[in-house]
């Protein structure tokens, strides 16, 4: 679809093939190993100051042509479906990643679902604003991430309610739901955006476990688990049913921290000076799953200034894609000295040295299917 509209668009257009695509990722992924998603591209061409990688790899024009001309489909025959499909322009290539996404390997025993912003200020009928992510504005991603590595399991994109009709009821439940699909014997955390009594019920019908913060206004809460005055400072109050488990915690006086649980039974506290629950400490060591990994992506991100939402999203699927590889690569490290990909610690300078570690092996890391993520 790229010749095509570079054909229609450009002037003595010549037709690129599978390798100058690859080239052209490749060096998307480059710049952002060196931080430069913020550096105009001419001057990653510049001979004193640029890399000398980029002008060896293609031209700075050419660069430039596949970015402007990258197209997903015939824009010709998308305004028929882009009536019914808001995802038109990159449909098909979204469908096929996603696709993969858990057929390449399977999460650990706990998973988060969150939300990703993917940072987009430009014309797009679905775009989002959340004022709690420091973009605000974006195009809006469900994820569920491996706790352990914040390896994407399943992305959802969320394109917004259909013209005219109301608003979505219950859509956290089903949310989540659809991106837990085929998983058993997991934990699963999530925010007050998701968590209901109803969603813990539908769950447990699938050997799945929720922990997740919920909204004071659930009808479900007892009403002595809502009330503050005269609740001393790090007290906690519990509330049982036959599978479930409710914590009220007052971190200090006159506020409220309310969780839903059917992984923990016990009313335990933690030994430390605060004395949280330990629904809550569990709650806190799994929660930033989908945090780490927009973080880790964010820094290295290869994104390039455009207008067009369908670009923005693909380079988010290269950043996401980049990050997982580096998952699968972790594998070939010995076990004691294999740094966590979501931690501080971890340099991307170590992309060249764990490339070599894998072809020293004298294997394909394609050929890793469906393995238990570290």
């Amino acid at each position: 679809m790229t010749n095509l509209q570079g054909g229609r668009s450009v002037a003595n257009w010549s037709d690129v093939d599978a390798t100058d695509i690859r080239a052209y990722i490749g060096l998307l992924i480059l710049a952002g190993v060196y931080k430069s998603k913020g550096e105009s591209t001419r001057s990653l061409w510049v001979d004193h100051s640029g890399r000398a990688i980029f002008r060896a790899t293609m031209t700075h024009t050419k660069f430039r042509l596949m970015n402007t001309t990258l197209r997903f489909d015939d824009k010709l025959m998308r305004p028929s479906r882009h009536r019914e499909d808001k995802l038109a322009p990159i449909r098909s290539l979204w469908e096929k990643w996603t696709h993969r996404l858990p057929m390449l390997c399977n999460p650990g025993e706990d998973v988060c679902v969150d939300e990703q912003l993917v940072p987009f200020r430009g014309r797009c009928k679905f775009r989002q604003y959340i004022p709690s992510k420091p973009a605000k504005y974006g195009l809006k991603i469900w994820v569920t991430a491996d706790v352990e590595t914040s390896y994407a399991w399943k992305c959802q994109i969320y394109t917004g309610k259909a013209a005219g009709s109301a608003a979505e009821v219950g859509q956290g439940k089903r949310v989540v739901l659809e991106m837990t699909e085929g998983l058993q014997g997991i934990t699963v955390t999530c925010d007050h955006l998701f968590t209901s009594y109803a969603l813990v019920q539908e769950l447990l019908k699938r050997k799945v476990a929720l922990v997740g913060t919920i909204r004071r206004n659930k009808p479900e809460l007892p009403s002595k688990l809502l009330q503050v005055r005269q609740r001393a400072a790090l007290s906690s109050l519990f509330g049982f049913t036959k599978n479930t488990t409710a914590v009220s915690y007052i971190p200090k006086r006159g506020r409220n921290v309310l969780l839903l649980s059917s992984k923990h039974r016990d009313p335990a506290v933690t030994e430390e000076e605060k004395r949280k629950p330990v629904i809550i400490a569990d709650y806190n060591h799994c929660k930033g799953a989908v945090d780490n990994l927009d973080k880790v992506v964010g820094s290295y991100s290869c994104r390039r200034m455009t207008h067009r939402w369908p670009q923005v999203l693909f380079h988010n699927m290269i950043d996401v894609s980049a990050f997982m590889h580096l998952c699968f690569l972790l594998l070939w490290i010995p076990p004691g000295s294999k740094p966590s990909p979501s931690g501080g610690g971890f340099s991307w300078r170590s992309w060249g040295d764990l490339w070599c570690l894998q072809k020293s092996c004298g294997e394909s890391i394609h050929l890793v299917h469906r393995l238990l993520l570290p």
